[in-house]
């Protein structure tokens, strides 16, 4: 991996909700960050860090009041969701937001597939595609590769979240965001979703920004760990230092950083269970 080429660079981001009103918000500050092929970047801050902010102006979901956003070299800033989905496979915090509950697991797949084309379902829906499909969710070892016609509403949270990481990585994206993938699953099931991630990003080789409120987590997993605080990055942590820290070290990296202490004790719970 060359450290001369950036998948993703972020230049002078700024947004402010309800600009002008009295519930104005800058949720991000001047963010500047650039990040190579195959990273895997874990974010953590506390709510309202901006966290999120940053993941839907990269996915085009709203557009930067200022600065630009380019991937793959391409400034894309100010497109669409939609056209910004070529690049960006994404998984949400709620699996029912990821996946069609009323559609089976092929057809879910099948949208994903042609997402961001204007070719119909139809088209996607054929024999060497389904094999597509089997061969996509096989090595997930749940068993949904033989459940293509089952609909998506019947599976479990579980089950949901890894059609919805399929689905996500399924066009083999340029870049994966996954925001707080799993969050509202419990610690077990929660565990199985991590390790399916960790193989799929290893497998596909790919460009990886994952948010997360554990620091135990963020500690974990990755290769190059960002926090964010107030709408801005505040500590940019690589690989070589990123495994010698404990949680006391990265409280210490935040509160030097930001300057104050850290108050959001959520953040600092540890999910040994899992």
């Amino acid at each position: 991996m060359s450290e001369n080429l950036e998948l993703l660079k972020l230049n002078g981001i700024k947004k402010i909700f309800a600009r002008g009103t009295v519930d104005e918000v800058t949720a991000l500050d001047d963010v500047s960050i650039k990040v190579h092929p195959e990273d895997y970047i874990t974010i953590i801050g506390s709510n309202g860090a901006g966290k999120t902010t940053m993941l839907n102006i990269v996915a085009g979901v709203f557009p930067p009041d200022e600065g630009n956003v380019v991937i793959n070299g391409e400034d894309v800033t100010g497109l669409s969701e939609y056209k910004c989905a070529k690049y960006i496979g994404r998984v949400h915090q709620d699996p029912n937001v990821g996946t069609g509950a009323r559609l089976t697991v092929e057809e879910n797949l099948a949208f994903a597939l042609l997402r961001g084309e204007s070719r119909g379902l139809r088209t996607a829906l054929n024999k060497k595609r389904r094999q597509q499909f089997r061969d996509q969710l096989a090595p997930l070892g749940l068993g949904l590769e033989d459940r293509l016609t089952t609909m998506v509403g019947t599976l479990s949270s579980g089950q949901r979240q890894a059609i919805a990481l399929a689905m996500a990585t399924i066009s083999r994206p340029s870049l994966l965001l996954l925001d707080e993938h799993v969050a509202n699953l419990d610690p077990r099931t929660a565990q199985t979703v991590f390790d399916l991630t960790e193989m799929v990003v290893k497998r596909e080789k790919l460009t990886t920004m994952m948010i997360t409120h554990n620091m135990e987590i963020a500690l974990r997993y990755g290769n190059r760990l960002i926090m964010m605080h107030r709408g801005k990055i505040i500590v940019d942590i690589g690989k070589e230092y990123k495994d010698k820290l404990t949680i006391n070290d990265l409280v210490s990296a935040f509160e030097q950083a930001a300057g104050e202490r850290l108050a959001d004790e959520a953040i600092l719970l540890s999910r040994t269970e899992m």
